[in-house]
């Protein structure tokens, strides 16, 4: 956070941090609602929808709400949602859950199997047509504050800085965009909301949030193996019991499967690699006959939020708000964010653009909260609360499911909990145990058929990412990860890291930690789950990272 010195200025009235759905539909409504005023959204991947990744079944009804005619404009989406399965996997079975027992808070009626990267790419041109800004590969790295603190705009990232900090001859400084409001809509652990939400204490009295890494592979499947439309969620297999998370696998067009693995980021053993785990996922009975004779199209990873309603921070600072998943909108049990993240930037525009017609900026937006909230997404994600801590407290086989499910159901009859709101414990780094205290996990070698190593994932990911630039993966203290990581947890990161990024590697017989920032698919994994907490990812240069195609 800092003023904006002698930096170029340039002014307009509202900045959105992110092309996103939830910044997307702020700025579309922003414009829907009072065609003259001016937004700019700023989008650090070298495209719209570059860097969005998500399962994805989308609910409806947040397009209902912003465009009500998407389907005769055109909007990208796959099939409807013909069949909805879930499953309690083994070791060695398959078992389908019952739907009698399901409870419907976990359901989504009327659901669209998408992707999320071109249904943004296409929301991006709405809002262009609606006279929206926007501005892709800029990276938005600091907020500029007034006297009182008070957000004025943001700091866009310098261009042409070398590894050592030096300008190269491409050099091109950042400017200061100074803004009325300034509309947060990184998604999760989002680099200006994480220094937000202290500056303002805008998380006093609420849970530590809670987060999820999410790996998705797009394959291209035979003709007699794929059902458009149908959608199989897993529970159980390959993870432990006391690792909470599960497996999707989603029938969209043209033979294409959506397949992945979310594994929630409080697990307790260091040895494990949510990557390995989705690799042993693959090998399952009830998902390897798909993959006979597929092609594996795409990859890739990212953060996501699951601490629900006891997580949601304050919305409102003086400046601006946090929208969509840098709020944590994520319904953890349907395992659906996109509508909540639409309808929270729909309100959260509404009340800008309403604050700018009385002549307003910079101040805080009351009642936004409030408003945000009533869109349905307190009725939506208040009677699934205690399904995390639950889950977490309890084990997926000893209770914790059973527990959520018949809290799931009191809310569902009764509109009551007999739990009241659990809170949850602590943030997801502190649950990691010594690496002596734990039964050390192995894993196969890949047969590059069914299962891969990261390298090979990577690729698929597209990265584009200039090596001569400043390190985005700073350490607070580069002794750390060798002196204290190592000797106590094994040192994780080369584990928990999905895209080859973190490396313990030897130099003249002793140890060293190397960062291949190159790799890096912005997942946000090493900054939520460092046991140190030394790992801070920062935005490199604008359009770096992965370049996700039908993602």
């Amino acid at each position: 956070m800092a003023s904006a010195g002698d930096r170029e200025s340039l002014s307009t009235d509202v900045v959105i941090v992110g092309a996103g759905p939830s910044g997307l539909a702020a700025a579309i409504r922003l414009k829907q609602s009072h065609p003259d005023i001016a937004v700019t959204v700023v989008e650090k991947s070298a495209d719209i929808g570059g860097h969005i990744l998500s399962g994805a079944v989308m609910d409806p009804k947040g397009l209902d709400a912003l465009i009500p005619d998407w389907r005769e404009k055109g909007a990208p989406v796959g099939p409807d949602v013909s069949q909805d399965h879930f499953h309690l996997l083994t070791a060695t079975g398959d078992l389908p859950i019952p739907d009698l027992i399901i409870p419907p808070l976990m359901k989504t009626p009327n659901g669209v199997i998408v992707s999320l990267g071109d249904l943004c790419r296409w929301l991006g041109e709405q809002a262009t047509a609606l006279g929206v800004d926007i501005y892709p590969m800029t990276a938005a790295v600091d907020v500029v504050t007034g006297e009182k603190g008070e957000v004025l705009g943001i700091i866009t990232g310098d261009l042409g800085i070398d590894r050592e900090g030096k300008p190269k001859d491409s050099f091109a400084r950042g400017i200061a965009l100074l803004v009325k409001y300034t509309l947060i809509a990184e998604g999760a652990r989002g680099s200006l909301a994480k220094k937000l939400i202290p500056a303002f204490a805008l998380d006093a009295g609420r849970s530590p949030q809670k987060y999820g890494l999410g790996i998705k592979e797009v394959w291209e499947i035979a003709e007699d193996r794929h059902q458009p439309g149908r959608v199989d969620h897993y529970l159980g297999f390959p993870l432990d019991n006391s690792t909470r998370g599960g497996g999707f696998c989603y029938h969209a067009q043209d033979r294409k499967i959506y397949l992945g693995l979310v594994v929630h980021l409080d697990y307790d053993n260091p040895t494990l690699s949510p990557f390995g785990e989705f690799q042993r996922f693959k090998q399952h009975k009830a998902i390897a006959p798909l993959l006979e004779g597929a092609k594996r199209i795409s990859y890739g990873a990212r953060s996501l939020t699951s601490g629900g309603w006891q997580s949601i921070p304050n919305l409102a600072f003086a400046g601006g708000a946090l929208i969509g998943c840098a709020a944590g909108f994520m319904n953890a049990p349907r395992l659906k964010a996109i509508h909540n993240a639409i309808v929270s930037g729909m309100a959260a525009g509404e009340a800008v653009g309403e604050a700018i017609a009385a002549g307003r900026a910079n101040d805080t937006l009351e009642g936004l909260q409030e408003k945000v909230l009533a869109t349905g997404i307190e009725a939506e994600l208040k009677p699934v609360r205690n399904m995390k801590p639950l889950w977490s407290r309890f084990g997926t086989l000893t209770g914790g499911l059973l527990l959520a499910g018949f809290d799931m159901w009191t809310n569902q009859l009764f509109k009551l909990s007999l739990f009241g709101t659990l809170a949850h414990k602590g943030a997801d780094f502190a649950g990691l145990k010594r690496k002596d205290a734990v039964t050390a996990k192995q894993y196969e070698r890949p047969d590059g058929v069914t299962t891969f190593d990261r390298s090979s994932s990577v690729f698929l990911a597209n990265l584009a990412h200039d090596e001569d630039q400043p390190v985005h993966l700073v350490l607070s203290d580069p002794e750390v990860p060798i002196r204290d990581n190592l000797p106590r947890y094994g040192e994780p990161a080369p584990l928990y890291c999905p895209a080859d990024v973190y490396e313990v590697d030897e130099q003249g017989k002793e140890p060293v930690f190397r960062i291949h920032a190159a790799n890096c698919v912005h997942c946000k994994t090493c900054d939520i789950k460092d046991p140190a907490q030394n790992i801070t990812w920062v935005p490199p240069e604008g359009g770096s990272g992965p370049n996700y195609s039908g993602m």
